[in-house]
């Protein structure tokens, strides 16, 4: 991460939202993405949170670059449902959340067929259908990884917790208004005056 760059937020938050907690697997593809100085008395891996924040940044940038009608953000996992669909919201992309129906990237005589031109999973595992279809597709993969993730046909890495209910909150809350600032929508502090992170985790 550039140091003359103050972090999104503090550091200590990403920790009390366990942004950090990893898995106790890691995969060599992560390998890159963790903090090696630390491991909890558990076992779990943790995340280097500086790169999780100079990463969210470069996210931001990157789906600048496209028509927010033609982003997708998909998430089966239960934790990053709510998240996943206000972030939607906030920047205006295409959602699915819950199940992802077979065919609704490449077929085109499905009622559900879409063609975004970008996808953002919430996790490679658990989004694996969608994730395969974006790649059949030609159309770039962003994903929230965690210390397990193989980053096969994932273009673009953002290392976080994506199983935690108020990590994935934080995360796609930072996405979004990191998103909307680089569009000159937002300041930080009109976002925080409308959006608390808190309303963004899942209740279930």
């Amino acid at each position: 991460m550039d140091d003359s760059l103050s972090p999104l937020v503090p550091l200590d938050m990403y920790e009390l939202h366990a942004v950090h907690i990893g898995t106790n697997q890691k995969s060599a593809d992560m390998k890159r993405f963790l903090d090696s100085f630390r491991q909890d008395s558990s076992g779990l891996h943790h995340i280097d949170i500086r790169q999780t924040d100079a990463r969210i940044r470069t996210v931001a940038k990157f789906l600048s670059n496209y028509d927010p009608s033609r982003i997708l953000v998909v998430s089966a996992r239960q934790y990053g449902q709510r998240p996943a669909r206000k972030f939607a919201e906030a920047i205006g992309a295409k959602r699915i959340v819950g199940r992802f129906i077979p065919g609704t990237l490449t077929n085109p005589r499905l009622r559900t067929y879409i063609e975004p031109e970008v996808i953002l999973v919430t996790d490679p595992a658990a989004d694996s259908q969608a994730l395969s279809e974006a790649v059949s597709s030609g159309m770039p993969v962003v994903g929230i990884c965690d210390a397990n993730n193989k980053l096969r046909n994932v273009d673009l890495v953002l290392p976080a917790n994506n199983k935690g209910r108020r990590s994935l909150a934080l995360i796609y809350w930072l996405l979004s208004r990191e998103t909307l600032k680089i569009r000159d929508s937002i300041t930080d502090a009109d976002w925080e005056r409308s959006q608390n992170v808190d309303d963004w985790e899942s209740s279930f």
